[in-house]
């Protein structure tokens, strides 16, 4: 499938190009990793590698189809109302997916995009206004004295904290978090998590994941998430992500399969319990079980810096959820986009 063109309103840092020869050699001296991908995006291959972040897992290269990336730009604008001269920003590396639709959604739909160094603290120095942008949880913490800027933000690649969304009620930008993988070729739903009509944030269980259209979930055995996405994603995805199915479109994300712990016969979330932690802890941290004779597993917590005193009153947490013992490690061991790698990090007490 060799692609010749894009759309005539496209333009990248406030550059129009009559031809894909044109693009190609002005980013060839502008990025290099933009430069590579829209050579192999204007080659005659019918696909592209792209590398998977390894959060889960060892990272690997996978293909993904030119034409299904091109169906999943075009239902993200749709979704979003997002149509030609868009302004968006790209803050976000290029050598992932996340950062590759970003440039596959402008080319084909006509957006003004503009290209910023990759780094936590993306909106550093900006002082236009965007309609769009695509950031990770981290950037989005960073950024948000300046998000306002942006009309609407989708954040991925992570949990976005109680305390992050606590913030994101007091600003105009609309936020909504993100759910996907690679091989769906970014998100397959969206999230609200401010603006929400008629949910005070207390209650923001209330919203939840809406899937984009053509996209069917059901569950399996374990209760994980089966996905069947036909315009972005060939075969049936049979994810780890325990989920509640709330109708046909809706889900509730609980937490990772490999995640759950299983201490003294009982199944603990740990992503459920490190939101009820977000109320009282600062920095970054995460729970995880380790072995343990009596109980088979033992729920820790483990906590990023210097030791702190950390009372659980006033978290609901239930006694089940109670840490047994908490770490405190000065630096975590991250993906090079951001995401915590938990199995390593634990590794290190």
């Amino acid at each position: 499938m060799k692609l010749e063109k894009f759309h005539t309103n496209f333009q990248l840092n406030g550059v129009s190009f009559s031809s894909v020869e044109d693009l190609l050699t002005f980013t060839e001296g502008f990025c290099d990793e933009i430069h590579q991908f829209l050579e192999t995006w204007f080659s005659k291959d019918d696909f592209v590698f792209v590398k998977t972040s390894g959060s889960t897992g060892i990272p690997k290269e996978i293909q993904l189809q030119k034409k299904q990336m091109l169906n999943s730009a075009i239902a993200t604008g749709n979704y979003f109302n997002l149509k030609e001269n868009t302004t968006a920003l790209l803050c976000l590396p290029t050598a992932y997916i996340a950062g590759k639709m970003m440039l596959v959604r402008a080319l084909t739909l006509g957006w003004h995009l503009d290209v910023v160094k990759s780094n936590s603290f993306p909106l550093r120095g900006i002082k236009k206004k965007y309609d769009f942008s695509a950031m990770v949880p981290l950037q989005l913490e960073n950024a948000i004295d300046s998000v306002g800027l942006i009309k609407t933000i989708i954040v991925g690649g992570g949990v976005v904290s109680n305390q992050l969304q606590q913030k994101l009620q007091t600003i105009s930008t609309t936020v909504f978090a993100t759910y996907g993988m690679t091989e769906t070729i970014t998100h397959i739903a969206v999230k609200k998590l401010n603006n929400l009509k008629n949910v005070t944030f207390n209650s923001t269980e209330k919203s939840y994941y809406h899937v984009l259209p053509n996209v069917k979930i059901y569950i399996d055995v374990r209760n994980c998430l089966v996905i069947k996405a036909p315009k972005v994603c060939k075969e049936v995805i049979f994810t780890n992500d325990i989920v509640r199915l709330i109708s046909d479109t809706q889900f509730e994300w609980l937490g990772r399969f490999d995640n759950v712990i299983n201490s003294g016969g009982i199944k603990l979330y740990p992503e459920k319990i490190e939101e009820k932690l977000a109320k009282i802890i600062e920095n970054r941290f995460f729970v995880a079980g380790i072995p343990d004779e009596k109980l088979g597993e033992k729920l820790v917590l483990i906590i990023e810096g210097k030791y702190q005193k950390i009372s659980i009153y006033n978290t609901n947490l239930s006694k089940f959820e109670i840490p047994k013992e908490t770490y405190f490690i000065e630096r975590f061991i991250e993906t090079e986009t951001k995401k915590i790698q938990r199995k390593k990090t634990l590794n290190l007490i």
